[in-house]
């Protein structure tokens, strides 16, 4: 009987599209530093409409309908039905479809590596990608509405750092509209000094952490009106990898040099304890709450992570 029940116990986690993980060394009432970790999950829902459901870049939250979306890095854009209490409660796949141009065609290979997402207040979808910058507002079929006049920095491809490295984080802010950051500075720009652009052309610079090849991965409006950007460090399997969270004061910047202050919130290491993967997706889920996920890159032995947390406030 014991037998039994073991079988049936592992061919039910096999099956589970959710299951719990802990991420952090022990913490006390889960706080770390600026941070309270509320739920931590790995997700596992292999194919959704026929997609696999890997390589997840972003995130995006529209809390009225509790609809949770999911970007991968293929131009692959999936809805889920999302309920956040104090914990994840429920998470379940909706649909998944191939995001596609105005009239219907499919993007070249090169041009459907979709980065950023996000959603305005009126619920619309927005999508940066690498390859050739870009960001576009796309219908709930996965169809292009409109794609957006880039500032003149961000439209010549010869002034990012390379293909790989352009507009990775983006976000939809009440009073500037839409913001997008390259993952590395232009290169025109200091190696430390990353920029917020705002579609118009406006821009907020800040320092980037001092790890090595520290990037900007993703980014979300908090409540008072300030940015959280998530950066991600990776150097090699040898070398730690660092995931900071950290709050870009929008309205405290220097006017000469036009730096904004920043201040770091959480510093996770996987050399520290720390059992993180390749988050590259942020998104605000409610009041001082947001959620990160990784992207396992398709590979067998990584995982996609869902970390929902509270910011101290």
């Amino acid at each position: 009987m014991k037998s039994l029940f073991f079988v049936v116990s592992f061919l039910g986690l096999l099956q589970a599209q959710m299951l719990n993980t802990e991420i952090a060394p022990f913490l006390r009432d889960k706080q770390f530093e600026g941070i309270t970790l509320l739920d931590q999950k790995i997700l596992d829902f292999q194919k959704i409409d026929g997609l696999k459901f890997s390589e997840i870049s972003d995130l995006a939250y529209e809390k009225k309908e509790q609809k949770l979306y999911f970007i991968s890095d293929e131009g692959k854009l999936f809805v889920f039905d999302a309920f956040f209490t104090e914990k994840i409660e429920s998470l379940h796949a909706k649909s998944g479809l191939t995001l596609v141009k105005k009239k219907g065609q499919k993007f070249r290979k090169w041009r459907h590596d979709s980065e950023g997402l996000t959603l305005d207040n009126k619920g619309r979808i927005y999508v940066s990608f690498e390859g050739r910058a870009k960001v576009g507002r796309f219908d709930e079929k996965g169809r292009m509405q409109k794609e957006y006049r880039l500032p003149k920095k961000l439209r010549d491809p010869k002034n990012y750092r390379s293909r790989n490295k352009s507009l990775e984080a983006l976000t939809w802010h009440p009073k500037y509209g839409l913001l997008t950051a390259a993952e590395w500075p232009l290169k025109h720009k200091k190696k430390k000094e990353q920029t917020i652009y705002a579609l118009d052309g406006k821009v907020w610079q800040f320092k980037a952490e001092a790890e090595q090849k520290s990037a900007v991965v993703a980014m979300e409006v908090m409540d008072d009106g300030n940015v959280l950007v998530m950066e991600r460090s990776f150097i090699d399997l040898f070398q730690p990898l660092v995931i900071t969270l950290k709050k870009v004061y929008l309205n405290r910047c220097n006017n000469e040099k036009r730096m904004c202050q920043s201040e770091t919130l959480a510093k996770m290491n996987n050399h520290k304890g720390w059992l993180i993967d390749n988050f590259e997706g942020l998104t605000k889920v409610g009041k001082h709450r947001y959620a990160i996920v990784s992207d396992d890159n398709d590979n067998f032995y990584q995982q996609t992570l869902l970390v929902y947390f509270e910011v101290k406030h």
